[in-house]
């Protein structure tokens, strides 16, 4: 995995390490046996929201909880709502697996683990990318976060959640942290 131009090596190997001990905990939606390791990672996503300046809360749900955090920098600037999920697939057949699903492994500049894409590794870059607009200066716009833990599985009760925190999840626009890219050089 190459460096980008603009990380310290201290900064990098402290982001690429805090993204490993994200994507290292097992939180499959899809199996009951892991509802605590779901619950933890959505508490992992609330610490670091936290550190970040953020007003976060872990939101209970009939299943698994959705993270809500928010920073308002001025009433007068507009609101982004990052959504996005913690929650993984399986990884069965884990024969087909080169190294442990769960053990972030860089081969050819690339992370495999379960989750490093979809979409673990996709909600960290919202975060670390809020992280350097903060360490930049003041945000120039108001930064909010829902981020869920059933996706996987249909997202059965997001529906739910978001009419009863309409007025928590008012924004401007929305951006999408899940979905494919087109190719490997266009972000």
């Amino acid at each position: 995995m190459s460096q980008p131009n603009h990380l310290e090596s201290a900064e990098f190997e402290s982001a690429t390490a805090e993204l490993f001990d994200f994507i290292r905990i097992p939180s499959v939606s899809a199996d009951s046996k892991h509802a605590p390791d779901v619950a933890r990672t959505a508490e992992f996503l609330c610490l670091k929201l936290e550190s970040l300046g953020f007003e976060a809360r872990v939101d209970a749900t009939e299943g698994h909880p959705v993270v809500f955090a928010q920073k308002i920098v001025s009433i007068e600037k507009p609101t982004v709502l990052i959504y996005g999920h913690y929650d993984v697939q399986p990884p069965d057949p884990l024969e087909l697996w080169t190294s442990p699903a769960f053990e972030p492994t860089v081969r050819n500049g690339r992370i495999y683990a379960r989750g490093a894409t979809d979409d673990k590794g996709q909600v960290y870059a919202h975060v670390r990318g809020v992280q350097h607009a903060l360490e930049a200066g003041e945000l120039p716009v108001n930064v909010k976060f829902l981020i869920e833990g059933e996706e996987e599985i249909g997202s059965p009760n997001l529906e739910k959640y978001i009419y009863a925190h309409t007025q928590d999840l008012a924004c401007d626009i929305i951006a999408i942290s899940d979905g494919s890219r087109f190719a490997p050089d266009i972000p």
